[in-house]
């Protein structure tokens, strides 16, 4: 057995000259093929004979031609090319996985830490992975993954799953009132909307996720609140309230800077207060085409189904953090 290993340790180099030889059936062709000297193709030639035991070709003319045990060996040889060629690509084409392209929509207030963190994990397992990203509203979000802009969109709330759509919930967090820090509610251990009927509110635009879950939370209290300003980022929502220019709704902000007071920033400051609703959540999540079969991306299906099936958990320690 060990004399059969030896064999074929000397001969697998050979292979690639020997299959050429077998069909052009000339050394100086097969050189000339193959970009070697057409003594390296001799040599190889006298190896694989001494190795085998046999003659493999005989001169012919100017040519060469197969001997029987040639003619023998030589569809193993080929067979045995092929398949390693075939597992040659599969490698490759493996490879191309993690080096893959995905695209990503997502709405503003997922970019500090949420998606930075799915995105961490999963190229921490392939480091070859690209993603094309995307920042918008909720509906912006979803119109680019339905018109195939995106692979995938992480929006709140979660889309609701469709005829051409399937979403994922990944976790859920409390929606706050924000104040300036010097507001009479700034002290109170919750709050309801009713107590904020006359104030100026100011509100991220339409379209917006939370514009929805904010206009869903006035319309249970009974009223229409006054809005002050329209923005299109949570953290310009944060700074007007800073500066009393009216209160607001977002998810918890966590540490984010305004939150502390200090004489560097003079009386800028805001305060976050529990909402007594049972509409005072909003639920995060992914959502994704529905593709007939083989037909969603390798390095897609691959980040989508760690994102499924391990982000409620990986997700689960920052929503604790934002809300403690």
């Amino acid at each position: 057995m060990e004399a059969d290993h030896k064999q074929l340790m000397q001969l697998l180099p050979l292979l690639p000259v020997l299959a050429e030889l077998g069909r052009t059936e000339h050394v100086t062709a097969t050189a000339e093929l193959l970009g070697v000297p057409q003594s390296t193709v001799s040599r190889a030639l006298s190896r694989a004979s001494a190795v085998v035991g046999t003659e493999l070709l005989v001169r012919d003319g100017r040519g060469v031609r197969l001997t029987p045990a040639a003619r023998t060996l030589l569809p193993y040889i080929e067979q045995a090319l092929a398949e390693f060629q075939a597992g040659l690509d599969l490698v490759r084409n493996e490879s191309e996985v993690v080096r893959g392209r995905i695209s990503v929509s997502f709405q503003h207030t997922f970019g500090e830490a949420t998606l930075p963190l799915l995105i961490s994990v999963f190229r921490s397992r392939h480091p070859g992975a690209v993603f094309t990203l995307s920042q918008g509203s909720r509906n912006a979000c979803l119109e680019e993954l339905a018109t195939g802009g995106a692979d995938l969109a992480l929006t709140a709330p979660v889309a609701p799953a469709g005829r051409n759509l399937q979403s994922s919930p990944l976790y859920r967090e409390p929606l706050r009132l924000v104040v300036h820090h010097s507001h009479p509610l700034a002290g109170r251990t919750t709050a309801g909307l009713a107590d904020i009927r006359t104030e100026p509110f100011v509100a991220l635009g339409p379209g917006y996720g939370m514009r929805s879950l904010t206009d869903a939370l006035f319309r249970e209290a009974g009223y229409r609140p006054r809005i002050a300003f329209e923005s299109q980022d949570s953290h310009t929502i944060r700074g007007l309230v800073s500066a009393g220019l009216g209160v607001s709704i977002l998810p918890p902000g966590g540490d984010a800077p305004g939150r502390t007071v200090s004489p560097e920033t003079g009386n800028l400051g805001w305060v976050e207060v529990p909402l007594d609703s049972a509409l005072a959540f909003r639920e995060v999540g992914i959502s994704w085409r529905r593709r007939k079969p083989d037909a969603e991306p390798v390095q897609v299906r691959l980040f989508r189904e760690m994102v499924v099936a391990e982000g409620p958990q990986l997700l689960a320690g920052l929503a604790r953090q934002r809300t403690g």
